[in-house]
């Protein structure tokens, strides 16, 4: 697993680009893109099970699904950060996007640090140091196991 870490205010055009809006909708159109302006290295590095570890007010800007869409199919386990803009944060649940707001956490962070979540139980782990946060609410968890909020509405309503 490794760790990207970026500052604050980064908007949803640092994390997709708004001049592929139009052209790419599938999380195989995204993939290329994704942070192509803030770390071209990202898109071809990312490996299912990183973290992001970001600052304050992360995903401001526009309220395109992309971002969300890309960074959950390239496997990101969690974004841990000090806020998050509302918007941001609600397509992150659509898409079973784990957003952890852990203001201690990202600042006790140093590059090469081990961290281990406890989702359920609300504690991070960053070298060796125990972090809490506010339990994510057990229906958070159930639409990110079931792939995103259509297929865990899907689910509840016994549909295939």
């Amino acid at each position: 697993m490794r760790v990207w870490r970026y500052g604050d205010s980064v908007n949803t055009d640092m994390l997709f680009p708004g001049k592929y809006t139009y052209t790419c909708s599938t999380a195989e159109e995204v993939r290329p893109h994704l942070l192509e302006d803030l770390d071209a290295s990202f898109a071809g590095n990312v490996k299912e099970g990183d973290i992001l570890m970001v600052g304050d007010n992360f995903g401001c800007g526009s309220s395109r699904e992309q971002p969300v869409l890309g960074l959950k199919a390239v496997g990101v386990q969690a974004i841990i950060g000090k806020s998050f803009a509302r918007i941001f944060y609600r397509a992150a649940i659509n898409q079973g996007l784990i957003l952890i707001e852990a203001p201690e956490a990202v600042d006790a962070y140093r590059e090469g640090d081990e961290i281990e979540l406890d989702l359920e139980g609300g504690r991070i782990k960053i070298g060796g140091k125990e972090h809490s946060f506010p339990r994510l609410p057990d229906q958070i968890l159930e639409i990110r196991d079931a792939g995103g909020l259509l297929e865990y509405t899907r689910k509840k309503l016994g549909q295939k």
